[in-house]
């Protein structure tokens, strides 16, 4: 069955040009259009599309408003296309926090040719977004709570055990990382995260990170040591492994091939942390297309490690920790939001 599209966007040309790239493709089928959010909540309320294909900058109402309403009603996948979701833009992690499944840069100029030669990306986007299940939103999830940190130079803990947190998440992660991440106090132990992000997304997203939750929250530099408090983000574009020094853990920051066609990868994180860490940590995947970190968390488990998967229930794509529990990699597997408790109890335990 075809995957029912609905775009809304302001400028004529673009949906002109969408209506060409997209029809007479046999998986796709548009199923309108409209050059504003007022015109088009009637029309998706009366014909739900599978996808929501949205701009961003329009009049009336815009597209990041039109998306937190409908995130807090019934939810629709949606991939957000505009000349402001260029990478390293701020908009573009509103859209991805606010329930956004993807979002796809257009420029400003030649227009038709890019959307001419994007045809494959585009197309390739909205099957992946159709296949997800993003979870309601509440308004009030807007409101957050003031961040206490200990003051600068004080003791996060009062022992300096560190046993490490790896995770690794894809679509759906932006939101599901907020969730555990806000969950978790000042002196939670170090955790290591690749999310796959592009390149210059990353920085932003850890500066956002670190503004909301207790913990210490950066994009990771090649040498970063990983403490308690601190939360390591692998950069766009890079891969991060962890690495065991003198007792220490930190992580390196290598340039590299593609793994599993994404850079940076989450099985490059996970096997770098299954050699140097054994059984004294803790992996954890997350929601996410495809099954990049299954065979690097079955080498965390086959070690020792303790493993946790995301359950299908609360992941917007319920592709890679469902390739982990394939593997029988995964130890327990929990709902969202069990995982901070989670990262607590194995701390615990000394």
């Amino acid at each position: 069955m075809a995957i029912k599209v609905y775009v809304v966007d302001d400028s004529a040309v673009v949906r002109q040009a969408l209506q060409h790239m997209l029809s007479g493709h046999p998986d796709i089928e548009l199923i309108g259009s409209a050059p504003n959010p007022l015109i088009a909540m009637p029309a998706i309320q009366k014909n739900r599309p599978d996808v929501l294909l949205l701009d961003i900058e329009m009049p009336g109402m815009d597209g990041l408003t039109f998306l937190r309403q409908i995130m807090a009603g019934t939810p629709i996948p949606t991939v957000i296309c505009s000349t402001l979701s260029t990478e390293g833009s701020k908009v573009a992690l509103d859209a991805l926090a606010a329930g956004a499944v993807a979002v796809l840069a257009k420029p400003r100029l030649g227009l038709k040719q890019f959307l001419d030669d994007s045809r494959r990306e585009m197309i390739q986007t909205l099957k992946d977004a159709a296949r997800a299940k993003p979870r309601q939103h509440s308004s009030a999830a807007a409101i957050r709570p003031a961040v206490v940190r200990p003051p600068a130079g004080a003791p996060v803990h009062a022992y300096a055990v560190n046993k490490p947190v790896v995770i690794g998440s894809s679509t759906g992660g932006t939101q599901a990382l907020e969730t555990v991440l806000m969950a978790l106090p000042p002196d939670a132990p170090g955790i290591a995260i690749t999310q796959h992000m592009p390149e210059k997304f990353t920085a932003m997203y850890a500066q956002r990170l670190d503004g909301i939750c207790a913990m210490n929250v950066r994009e990771a530099k090649d040498g970063d040591r990983l403490v308690r408090g601190v939360v390591l983000i692998a950069p766009g574009g890079r891969h991060m492994q962890l690495r065991k020094a003198a007792g220490q853990y930190f992580v390196n920051v290598i340039d590299g091939p593609p793994v599993n066609r994404h850079k940076p990868s989450v099985d490059v994180l996970f096997r770098s942390a299954a050699e140097c860490a054994g059984a004294d940590i803790l992996g954890i995947i997350m929601t996410g297309m495809g099954d990049d970190g299954a065979r690097g968390m079955k080498l965390l488990h086959d070690g020792g490690a303790r493993t946790i998967a995301q359950n299908e229930e609360t992941c917007v794509v319920f592709g890679m920790p469902k390739e982990a529990i394939k593997l029988q990699a995964v130890d327990d597997i929990l709902p969202l939001e069990s995982i901070a408790r989670a990262i607590l109890q194995f701390d615990a335990r000394g």
